[in-house]
């Protein structure tokens, strides 16, 4: 069943993490001069399945015509194949700024938070800094010429890496006075240094000093990244793999605490996207109760970890979740937000009336704050 476009009944309603897919020709068009011979491409084998060049070799991960599975919210039986082509199977307002304005006025959204899909798949296969920031500083010159005349509706958020963090804050600001809205890390480091790790505070400072977001979201991870430790079960077990992303997600997040980062930035507001919010009750619960004990000595903060939580950070839920509206006034109403994760294949496209269902415990203040208030207070979005 391809995807339908529903209507919903809320008002003021912000989808923040919807997807756009990105042409083609992004890197070619848009990388600085002495790195275009090395652009990211789209390239077909000799069965005439796409693949995803990366510096001119042919991606590990994203082959044998799975690009054009990206788009493919909603659909029931899609199987790769020469005849599904990326670029020829791009759904209504994921490439296009008009439609996708129109997409929103259709399903009564006032605005969404974008993020890409070429951007989420090639990154565990690259480990040169250097052109790793220049892949990310094409995108960011692109998604912002892509949101600028929307008047706001459309917002682009800055893809950013660890590998060059002084790097990345020097983008940042670049981004952000282009009209980017904030930015975001994959949850793996090639370094294997953690995300609240000392050697990237550069851009948590930035990121502060500028007062925007940045936000962990989901990406292709190395093998030896990922969280899953038995075999078979890894990229041969879709179901497996994608239930277990969420830990690699947890483990970036728990370093910030872990490591002092948020009290060594206190005005840095930090996101966690695209894993679910209804388990962060309980980690926040276990945080809290271990800086109870003895550890607490070698624990570099002054609260316990919840009053971080509460203070700096932000997460955002999916619309099937059921137990997580069970948690939200528990936790803190002003943390949390929703997303369509639109237009992927990891989520069905029944989001409308899941969201429904998703909203329908919550109180009329909490309710406003989850659907849109929070995302456009944390992102300065009037």
């Amino acid at each position: 069943m391809a995807y339908e476009i529903q209507r919903f009944p809320f008002d003021g309603t912000v989808d923040a993490d919807g997807h756009v897919l990105e042409p083609a020709g992004l890197w070619d068009e848009y990388l600085e001069e002495r790195h275009r011979p090395r652009a990211l491409r789209i390239a077909c084998d000799e069965a005439g399945l796409e693949y995803l060049s990366i510096d001119g070799r042919p991606s590990e991960r994203t082959n044998q015509g799975s690009l054009g599975l990206m788009g493919a919210m909603g659909e029931e039986d899609v199987r790769p194949g020469p005849d599904r082509r990326y670029m020829d199977h791009v759904p209504f307002g994921a490439g296009d700024p008009k439609e996708r304005i129109a997409l929103l006025d259709r399903e009564n959204l006032e605005r969404t938070v974008l993020y890409p899909t070429i951007g989420l798949l090639w990154e565990c296969e690259l480990q040169d800094p250097e052109l790793t920031l220049a892949y990310q500083r094409a995108y960011n010159r692109w998604i912002a010429d892509f949101c600028r005349g929307s008047g706001g509706r459309l917002v682009p958020i800055a893809h950013l890496t660890l590998l060059d963090p002084e790097g990345s804050a020097a983008e940042l600001e670049r981004a952000v006075a282009d009209g980017c809205r904030g930015g975001f890390v994959c949850p793996f480091t090639h370094t294997k240094k953690a995300h609240g790790d000392a050697d990237h505070d550069a851009l948590w400072r930035k990121a502060s000093e500028l007062g925007v977001p940045m936000a962990i979201h989901p990406t292709f991870e190395p093998d030896w990244a990922t969280p899953v430790r038995f075999q078979g079960l890894r990229r041969e077990s879709p179901f497996f793999y994608n239930v277990m992303l969420r830990q690699g997600m947890q483990q970036a997040f728990l370093s910030f605490f872990a490591l002092g980062t948020l009290e060594r930035f206190p005005d840095l507001r930090l996101g966690v996207l695209e894993s679910g919010c209804g388990w962060v009750g309980a980690f926040l619960d276990r945080m809290d109760a271990i800086f109870d004990t003895a550890s607490r000595a070698v624990i570099p903060l002054k609260d316990p970890p919840s009053h971080y939580f509460r203070r700096q950070c932000f997460i955002s839920g999916d619309p099937d979740e059921t137990a997580a509206p069970h948690v939200i006034d528990h936790v803190g109403s002003d943390r949390f937000m929703w997303a369509t994760d639109y237009p992927h294949p990891d989520h069905p496209g029944t989001w409308v009336r899941a969201l429904e269902r998703f909203v329908a415990p919550l109180g009329a203040e909490t309710r406003a704050k989850v659907l849109g208030g929070n995302v456009r207070r944390i992102y300065g979005l009037g």
